[in-house]
């Protein structure tokens, strides 16, 4: 077996070196040189049919034309430098990245004949095969050039620029060679940001780092600030005790969150597909997941630059913190990504250009995943009430059942849903206290933004 082992490593290796070495010296007839071997493989033929000297003269010539140009451009490797920048390096879905690329010639010889292209991941767009200005290293023209092309991406993801494919042609045009130089850079495409109107979120409901702890110390104690009764006030916010005290009504006094939080959770797993089991994902909710990963850096975006420290839980296995341990969701015990400012925003937006659809884990590690933390102990205990928007494709029950347990650590407990989430689902989420609203693109959110952000003033009402 493992004699068995090292030949078919030994073979996979050789045809991995096979495979390099064709890709690196690739050397082809053109359609003009194929045309010459052609006639003259016709013609030497009928000359050895005929017995004529003079035809069997033309035919070799033709037979080895295609033959030496072939050589010529293999013999002589267009062996250049390459150093590509893109400016800028990240760029959002739709916009404009310069690649600049600078080409030193290696050689001895001038590249005379020499064109050029760059091989993009499917995706990106680039020029097509352009010739070369490069000279001979002691050329009194200089031996290198600059290239500059610019770059579109219409979809968000993390896009391999590169090799150069330099192009070689004899000076008769019938054999060319196609070279790699250089190796691939990566370009970022962040999702597109729909700016959010507002500054962030009413703090009306979030008392205070500081105040949450003298109201666990002392659960019994008087609110240490307070002020009169306003028209607008929430009755919910009336200190009875200072009323009590001062014989008008007391409200607890407005403070602003010294470290203000917020919760963002992700359908990673589009585990609540009809008629599709767990893992599988239905072409059709393609469109549904990148509306949800634009979502989330809009959302994601306006809360850090509100100044709020945003936490984000996968339904799956975590992309935002890749590890081996973590596999079993956000839910589940996985450690959720952070993100504060400053610099926050962009780091969510460069962990988001490659999250995809994961499958959702196996029945063995769900039973394990249980046995070792659940939603309800992950969530207990000193972890605060905060904002929690969660944005959903296509859930399952597993899924369901963990935003019920989150809903009570919300506030508000906000759902973003697409048409895709089905019907019961949403009567569950609503019942436990998540208020669903569904967006069908992102021309909606900021409706749907200032509606959230009504239903909070309505509250106070």
């Amino acid at each position: 077996m493992a004699a068995r082992g090292v030949r078919e490593f030994g073979s996979a290796a050789n045809a991995e070196w096979f495979t390099r070495l064709a890709a690196r010296f690739a050397t082809r007839l053109t359609l003009r040189g194929v045309l010459f071997l052609a006639v003259g493989v016709v013609l030497f033929i009928n000359a050895v049919l005929v017995n004529s000297r003079d035809l069997l003269f033309v035919a070799s010539l033709l037979v080895v034309a295609p033959l030496v140009a072939a050589a010529y451009v293999s013999l002589r490797p267009a062996r250049v430098e390459v150093t590509r920048i893109f400016r800028p390096p990240i760029v959002p879905v739709g916009g404009e990245s310069m690649v600049t690329l600078h080409l030193h010639n290696l050689s001895a010889a001038p590249l005379g004949g020499a064109s050029w292209c760059d091989t993009p991941s499917p995706g990106i767009e680039t020029p097509p095969a352009v010739s070369l200005a490069l000279v001979s290293r002691n050329g009194v023209a200089g031996d290198s050039v600059h290239l500059e092309y610019t770059v579109v991406p219409r979809h968000r993801g993390v896009y391999e620029v590169g090799p150069l494919r330099v192009f070689r042609e004899d000076p008769f045009g019938l054999a060319h060679s196609d070279r790699n130089a250089g190796s691939p850079h990566d370009l970022i495409v962040t999702p597109r940001v729909t700016p959010l109107p507002g500054s962030g979120l009413a703090q009306s409901s979030n008392d205070g780092s500081i105040r949450e702890l003298v109201r666990q110390a002392t659960p019994t104690s008087d609110e240490l600030i307070a002020r009169e009764y306003r028209p607008g006030d929430a009755l919910r916010r009336v200190n009875w005790p200072a009323t009590a005290r001062h014989g008008e009504i007391m409200v607890r006094q407005e403070e602003q969150r010294s470290n203000p939080e917020a919760r963002l959770v992700l359908d990673t797993t589009l585990a609540g597909a009809a008629g599709l089991g767990a893992g599988h994902v239905p072409p059709h909710l393609t469109a549904a997941f990148e509306l949800e990963i634009e979502l989330a850096a809009s959302v994601g975006v306006h809360l850090l630059d509100a100044g709020y420290r945003l936490e984000v839980i996968e339904l799956g296995a975590s992309q935002l913190l890749p590890s081996d341990q973590q596999t079993l969701g956000g839910l589940h015990g996985d450690a959720p990504a952070t993100f504060r400012a400053p610099g926050g925003d962009r780091a969510l937006l460069e962990a988001l250009s490659s999250v995809v659809p994961v499958p959702w884990p196996s029945r063995t590690a769900r039973l394990a995943a249980a046995r070792r933390v659940t939603v309800r102990a992950a969530l207990r205990g000193a972890q605060p009430v905060v904002p929690t928007f969660a944005l959903l494709v296509s859930v399952s029950e597993t899924d369901v059942d963990g935003l019920v347990a989150l809903a009570r650590h919300g506030e508000p407990a906000v759902a973003f849903v697409q048409r895709t989430v089905a019907a019961p689902a949403r009567q569950r989420l609503q019942e436990a206290g998540w208020r669903c609203i569904e967006l069908a693109s992102t021309d909606d959110l900021e409706e749907a933004w200032n509606d959230v952000s009504g239903e909070r003033g309505a509250s106070r009402d």
